[in-house]
């Protein structure tokens, strides 16, 4: 018999735990998930072992959470061998507490510029130096051209970085549009890398999201399967369409026949970056 798909191994970069009866959200937060989108920890750990997901990329939420990060740090301190995280922090956080988040299994902090705006980091370099000499990652989430004004702060401070959701270009503005363009570009700086993933949160499309496909063969073009990882987006929060694990998993068959293709995206590429 064959292996299964879902047997060969991957390494999910893009996951979140929301568990609000544990953890409750907090007071200030913009959007409150609940119903199929909330998944704590038990459940997730389920999904993983159906799928042949072994270790994991959590990222703290903006949805529900803001800058706690107490539902992501027990996660990681209960299964420090299957996790690592990506935490949401305040854009003055010191160096001794990035330590400590790195010794909890923290690998980086998240900006989100499509919920925040590209102005709100605009005070942050002395963040991303910390995190370049910690050797931590920056991750990026940003829509259509906002990048363009971000690229000078990424730039200048020499933090690694990774990009969500395929950089979130808009999906009728093709390959030339300027926030694309500066994507492709950071491919060559030899210090990024970007997730193909959240294909819904820029197609104007049902899954499986063919209007998405030319960006994300062009980025695979660029950044080659060295640097670039695969993401579920679990638990699919605001989501226009339901999406399942399986027809995600079944997307990259399609899109990598070849086993070894896949291998370097679902598992080799990303636990190299990440140190593991």
């Amino acid at each position: 018999m064959s292996p299964s798909l879902f047997d060969e191994p991957k390494f999910d970069s893009h996951c979140h735990v929301l568990d609000p009866a544990r953890f409750p959200y907090a007071p200030d937060v913009a959007y409150r998930p609940a119903g199929q989108e909330m998944g704590t920890l038990a459940q997730y750990l389920e999904v993983m072992d159906a799928y042949g997901i072994r270790q994991s990329l959590l990222v703290g939420p903006n949805s529900g959470y803001g800058l706690d990060n107490r539902c992501l740090l027990d996660a990681l301190q209960q299964h420090p061998d299957r996790f690592r995280g990506i935490a949401v922090v305040r854009n003055d956080l010191p160096r001794d507490e990035l330590l400590r988040l790195r010794a909890a299994g923290v690998v980086g902090v998240a900006f989100n510029a499509t919920l925040l705006g590209t102005d709100f980091y605009a005070d942050t370099d002395p963040l991303l130096r910390h995190l370049a000499d910690l050797d931590m990652f920056v991750q990026v989430q940003v829509e259509h051209d906002q990048l363009v004004a971000l690229q000078p702060l990424l730039a200048r401070n020499g933090a690694r970085i990774l990009i969500d959701h395929c950089g979130r270009p808009a999906p009728g503005g093709g390959l030339d549009q300027p926030g694309f363009q500066a994507l492709l570009a950071l491919a060559r700086t030899g210090r990024a890398a970007v997730k193909l993933s959240g294909y819904q949160k820029f197609s104007n499309q049902p899954p499986p999201h063919a209007d998405a496909q030319v960006f994300v063969r062009a980025l695979l073009d660029a950044f080659t399967l060295n640097a670039c990882f695969w993401a579920s987006d679990w638990p699919f929060l605001k989501a226009p369409h339901r999406l399942d694990m399986g027809p995600l998993i079944r997307a990259v068959e399609r899109l990598l026949p070849d086993p070894a293709d896949r291998a370097k995206l679902w598992w080799e590429t990303p636990r190299r970056w990440l140190g593991l």
